[in-house]
């Protein structure tokens, strides 16, 4: 039974744990590696990532690879000459240096403390859109049996955690299946990844009434080429839903 001091407790000993953090035992900024209470350090936030950064420039609405002339058009070339399956795409930053480092922590080093920082961020990409419609659902992109025992965790998913609380949407974390296990799109040929994904992603049956009608949110930490989301878009779309967004942390510029 709580008393009426506890509050007042709970948020001391909070106050001392951040203290100890910072003059301690600091952990390491992501970026700098200079020691601080959070994971990344305020200069460095700051600098790299400051409000609004993400949105410098202009992107395209359906795959959100820069624009040159917003005048011109709200979609690049490559989707008005082949639009793809899902309908819109909204991204943090451009997965480049030295920002890319969050991402590599995350997903290599097993640096999970970064993944409610990558959310935030991309929250304030979402809440920076015009006109933008909340998804209905979240889906993280799956990752396959043998690869999420080799990793441990499923990045995707540790991101969307915390997204669909700030978002304040329901997460459906076993929506989407990977039913064929595949290659990393990093260590494919760019000409061979749409093939090395094809029919690799399928809708769970007992889930599939979800998507009737639906807007889903599909997240996902990097888009490079879009190979890895568009099917999982097509099969959203094939089991009912009626359109799917993209929400990535990082877009690869194009080359």
């Amino acid at each position: 039974m709580r008393t009426a001091t506890q509050p007042r407790l709970d948020a001391a000993w909070q106050a001392l744990r951040q203290w100890l953090g910072a003059t301690v035992l600091p952990a390491p900024c992501a970026l700098c590696g200079i020691g601080c209470p959070q994971v990344l350090c305020s200069p460095c936030r700051a600098q790299y990532l400051g409000q609004g950064r993400g949105q410098l420039r202009h992107r395209c609405r359906q795959c959100a690879n820069p624009l040159v002339d917003i005048e011109v058009a709200l979609l690049c070339g490559r989707c008005l000459h082949q639009r793809p399956a899902y309908d819109a795409t909204v991204t943090a930053f451009d997965y480049a240096a030295p920002v890319d480092q969050l991402l590599l922590q995350l997903k290599f080093g097993a640096r999970l403390a970064l993944a409610p920082l990558l959310a935030e961020l991309l929250h304030v990409a979402i809440q920076q859109q015009q006109a933008w419609e909340a998804p209905q659902l979240l889906c993280p992109v799956p990752l396959g049996p043998a690869r999420l025992a080799q990793r441990g965790f499923n990045q995707a998913l540790e991101i969307a955690r915390p997204l669909a609380r700030l978002l304040d949407v329901p997460l459906q974390s076993r929506l989407a299946l990977r039913v064929r296990e595949t290659r990393a799109q990093s260590g494919v040929a760019p000409q061979e990844r749409r093939a090395n994904l094809a029919h690799a992603f399928a809708i769970a049956p007992e889930h599939g009434a979800l998507l009737q009608g639906c807007h889903v949110g599909i997240v996902d930490d990097v888009m490079s080429s879009g190979h890895t989301v568009n099917p999982l878009a097509a099969a959203c779309k094939r089991a009912g839903a009626v359109k799917v967004s993209i929400l990535v942390v990082a877009r690869t510029p194009p080359h």
